[in-house]
């Protein structure tokens, strides 16, 4: 279950207070760093792509998945992490949203096709799951995220 793998890998940040979406991009590719399966310059080059293309990571209200393409500079292997922001992201800065606001990240990396596609069926039973993302919202905690996955049930 994805939640699950996400709490005993460790690829999961809790944030407190605000910041701006370019430090939450940062921030949310931290887990990640810390495994090796990317490095600093991956959040750049998904910050470059929101950039050019617009918040196009935010998939849902409250909700973004960043990522960039497959293999790109600085990802080393395939994996999806979490971030919680304890106050809404706002990627449109000039007027924001609830459609461009995020406060739930989750962050993609790929140098596997199968993996990344099964990885992002994972994703979507979790995101399809209305209750789920809502408490998703609130959780501060692994033991949180391990509550909301036996709710899912994605394998």
């Amino acid at each position: 279950m994805l939640l699950k793998e996400i709490v005993e890998k460790k690829r999961y940040a809790f944030c407190e207070g605000e910041m701006d979406w370019r430090e939450a991009l940062r921030q949310c590719c931290k887990p990640l760093e810390a495994e090796g399966l990317v490095e600093p310059v991956y959040a750049e080059v998904i910050i470059e792509n929101v950039e050019k293309n617009g918040p196009y990571i935010v998939l849902v209200p409250g909700v973004a998945m960043p990522h960039t393409t497959e293999n790109a500079q600085g990802c080393n292997g395939t994996g999806i992490g979490f971030m919680r922001s304890s106050e809404s992201v706002h990627f449109d800065e000039e007027n924001p949203t609830p459609d461009t606001d995020a406060q739930i990240f989750f962050t993609l990396c790929s140098t596997n096709q199968d993996e990344h596609f099964k990885n992002m069926q994972r994703l979507m039973a979790v995101l399809t799951n209305e209750e789920a993302v809502e408490k998703l919202k609130s959780a501060t905690t692994a033991e949180e995220l391990l509550e909301i996955d036996a709710m899912v049930g994605d394998e």
